[in-house]
Parts: C-alpha cells; structure tokens; sequence
C-alpha cells in the first residue's frame, strides 16, 4: 500500500552544506525557468543557510525593469513556486536585498563589457569574484553568450572561479552538438561547463547507485543472468500547452529520450565506479553509452515506435488533440510520444532489452525504471497456470511519489499452498519525514561547489546523439505512421505494445491505479 503522502512545505528541509560565496548571474532571468525554478531554488538555499553574506543574484534580460520592480516580480514568482518553502517577508526581505537586474542585448558584445564592469563594480563594494553564469535563454543564443562572456575576460579564474551552466537540449543531433561543444571550449575549460539536466537532480535518481552498489542484497543479480529487461517510463497527462512553436521543432525523441531517458538507462546499467567523484561516476556512464549501437535504418523500423495524441479525455476533461493546439500545423508529423528498444551489449547486460517510453498526454505522470525479473522454476507451486509466482519486480519511483517497491512471491492465507504476490515499499518522505530538496536546489548548490558529478560531460552528450541521431534521420526518410494514432488518456499508441510482445514482455498499464 502506498503510503500517505505529505505535502513538501509540511516537511523539515534535510540539512544541506554551505555554497562557495559567488555572483549568480542568470541570462533570461525574467523568463519562465528563471521565475518557476531557479530563483525559487536559490530563495530555499538561502532560507537553508547554504549561502553566506557574499551572495548575490544578477539577473540581466532585454525588458527594462528597476531593481525593485525585478524584485517584486522574483515575489510573486517564489510566493507561488510549489518547491517554495517558509516563505514570510522577513527572509524575503533578506533575500531580495541580493537580488539585482540590469537590462541588455546580448547580442550586442557590448553588453558583455557593460556586465564585466558591472561585476567589478558589485566586487569593489564587496561582493564575490566568484561567478556562475546561468544560460536560461533559447539554445540558439548559447553560442552568442558563451563567446561573449569570453571575450569579455569572464571566463577568465585569475581572482576567482568562473563556471557557466547550459540547459538542454544540447544541439539538435550529433553535429551541431558537437560544433556547439567546439564553440563552448573555445570559451570556457570542460570543468568550468555544467550542462544541466534537472532529472540528475532528484533524490531517486540518485539513489539508484545507492541502491544498486550500496546493497549486497540487489548488486549481485543486477545482470543478465536474472534479469529479465528493464523498462524506463517518463509519462506526462499535460499536452504541449504554450510550447507548440518549440515541440514542432523538437519532439518526443529529441525533448526526452536524448537526455532524461537515457540518463536513467546509464544509472542503472552502468558498472560501479571506483569512486563517487564527477570523473569516475561520468566515465562508467559513457561506457555504457558507447556500449549501445546506432541503429541501421531497417532496425529503426523494428525497435522504435512513435506516436501523436489526438482528441481523449484527462481526469474526466476532454482535450484537443495535438493538431489542435496553438503554434502546431495542422497536419504535424512531429512525434508526441516516442518508443526505443536498446540494448547494451557489454558482458553484464548482453541479450536483456532497456525499453524507453515517452509520451504527451497519457493516462498518468509518472517516471519511473522498472526492473524485471527472471522467472524462477515453477514445478514447486504451480500446479495449474494459476498457480503460478509472478517474476520478482524492483520499480525504481521517480515522480510523484518517489521511492521504491520491490514484489516479491509469498503464500496466501490459508491451509491450502496458494502463492501470491506482495509488495515492500519505500516512501522517501514517509521514510525519513523531511522534504527532498527540489532538483534545481541540488544542482545549483552542487556547481556552486564545483561538483560536476551530476552533470552531463561533453563526451556523454556526444554518445547521446550518436545513438538518437541515426533514428531522427531514418524517421525522416520514412513515411509517418498515420497520425493522430493514440487518443489522449490512453497507453499510447497500440503498436508499442508490439514492440515487447515479441519478446513475451509488457509495458505497465498507465491506465491502472497504483
């Protein structure tokens, strides 16, 4: 049974360590990810004590806006953030003393001057030579601002460290991610870079190396000879909602499946590092990644699906299809949902599937791994096809909800031998009664201490693409499945359960409760 679930706000925040005194200078800062995320995130850090009297926030952005009205702006933005915890108008008092704004066209390499001057002048009143730069703006001006910030001298480490974060997507395939890692290493060294993807920072995420290496009990049979394929989940009910320009450009493969997925596909396949450090954790990753073939055109056809919701119903609510929302052509071949079947081909997971799903507008939101189990013998108990134990399951919980549940077989009440299925559960809020810090609270913290553990390296991007690259290019050659092919509220599309039932497997029902 699930256990009841608190809400974050009720829960004590777990103690977290002091941040390096340093200048945040977000680009975009009065945009969407900067007002939902990021300066929430560094509110609870400071509310947390992470942050000393040498910190402060610069936001920069093309609207014009004082410093005040930046920072009403940032109230409203923080009063509503749901991971917003104590809020009350002394701490934000305290907090918005440090946040400042100044409006400019970065497009303008003056401007990047104009900043240097302005950090000189933040420093010489006493504020930190220490600087992270945060790119929270559309991919296409990254390029612009990291030779900016370069030429500029901002890069530079000689009175403090310099690091700049880059959120997703990294490139659109492999060679403009690779012609953008040229460019950013022309500005910046690769441990100054921390290209970032939240999902690395949710506690389940990382408590799978925990989980796996830190447990005699799971590490010894978390390989091909008990396990019998892996299933990794990332399920929205939401559709594209104001972001039908952008997904008509990217879709389901590239937004999900090239980071979020196949990050979780390498925890939970790769070997144990030799020590938690960035290097080691992210080479074992990348193995895993190169031990992964680029699909040939013809196996595209056969271990990839992908999909586009039409008209259903969320929680009893009818909803258009994906032909019907703002900003989407009306006869879109772009995918809302998309299916992968890899295989890791290493001497721990030869012959075991790793299948990936995505999708817009499913049944249920969830993310999750699940681990399935080889069947024992069954000549003991089962009698009749009945009578048979279900395989042993291990579901990773990413959201909501997160945790872990391990089934297992046991007998039913009763004189009779019967066997039946029953669960363990953890519950991580229920377990240790304290709130997980959101995932932008760890990663901001972690580059603040220049811990590159949980972000992607340059290599890793790279492999990334060579494996989903060679799919965008065989979709397109391809003629589109007949789209709309899932109704909105359902699994996805049919076919995708084809892609498991040639090997006997299944996809958990989304459709089903807990």
């Amino acid at each position: 049974m699930m256990a009841a679930e608190a809400h974050p706000r009720s829960l004590a925040a777990p103690p977290l360590p002091k941040a390096d005194p340093c200048v945040v200078v977000i680009f975009g800062a009065a945009g969407d990810l900067a007002r939902r995320k990021l300066v929430p995130a560094l509110y609870n850090l400071a509310c947390a004590g992470c942050t000393g009297t040498q910190f402060d926030v610069l936001g920069l952005g093309r609207s014009k806006m004082s410093d005040g009205e930046f920072r009403a702006l940032m109230r409203d933005a923080v009063m509503q953030a749901a991971d917003t915890r104590d809020f009350n108008d002394e701490t934000w008092e305290a907090f918005a003393a440090r946040l400042h704004y100044a409006a400019e066209d970065f497009t303008d390499a003056v401007a990047f001057s104009e900043l240097a001057a302005r950090l000189d002048r933040m420093a010489a009143a006493g504020a930190s030579a220490n600087r992270l730069f945060y790119c929270s703006t559309p991919p296409s001006l990254f390029p612009t601002l990291t030779e900016g910030l370069s030429g500029a001298g901002l890069a530079d480490e000689s009175r403090g460290w310099s690091r700049i974060v880059i959120e997703k997507p990294f490139g659109r395939d492999l060679a403009s991610a690779r012609e953008l890692n040229e460019t950013i290493a022309r500005a910046f060294r690769e441990p100054q870079v921390y290209r970032i993807d939240h999902y690395l920072g949710k506690d389940t995420v990382q408590n799978i190396l925990v989980f796996r290496f830190g447990n005699s009990l799971f590490e010894p049979v978390w390989n091909r000879h008990y396990i019998e394929y892996v299933e990794i989940t990332a399920a929205e009910t939401l559709g594209v909602e104001s972001r039908g320009k952008f997904y008509e450009e990217t879709g389901a493969l590239r937004d999900m499946v090239t980071n979020h997925l196949l990050q979780l596909l390498t925890l939970t396949a790769m070997e144990p590092p030799v020590a938690f450090d960035p290097d080691s954790v992210r080479e074992e990753k990348v193995q895993v990644l190169r031990s992964i073939h680029p699909m040939m055109p013809e196996e595209v056809m056969r271990h990839t699906v992908r999909g586009q919701y039409g008209a259903g119903e969320i929680e009893e609510k009818k909803v258009a299809g994906y032909r019907e929302e703002k900003e989407v052509a009306k006869d879109s071949t772009v995918e809302t949902y998309a299916a992968v079947e890899f295989r890791v081909e290493n001497w721990r997971w030869a012959g075991v599937p790793f299948y990936a799903r995505t999708g817009k507008r499913l049944a249920r939101k969830l993310t999750e791994v699940v681990v399935h189990f080889k069947r024992t013998p069954q000549a003991l108990f089962a009698r009749t096809p009945e009578d048979r134990i279900e395989p042993n399951v291990i579901t990773l919980r990413v959201q909501p909800h997160e945790g872990i549940t391990v089934s297992f077989g046991a007998k039913r009440p009763g004189f009779e031998m019967q066997a039946g299925t029953a669960q363990l559960d953890f519950d991580y809020q229920s377990a240790f009664g304290v709130a997980s810090p959101a995932a932008y609270e760890t990663l901001l913290l972690d580059v603040m201490q220049g811990d590159a553990t949980l972000f992607t390296r340059r290599d890793e991007v790279e492999a990334q693409w060579r494996l989903i690259t060679p799919i965008e290019e065989a979709w397109a050659a391809q003629k589109p499945p007949q789209f709309p092919n899932y109704a909105a509220g359902s699994n996805g599309p049919a076919v995708a359960d084809e892609l498991l039932s040639l090997e006997s497997h299944h996809w958990r029902d989304l459709t089903k409760g807990e």
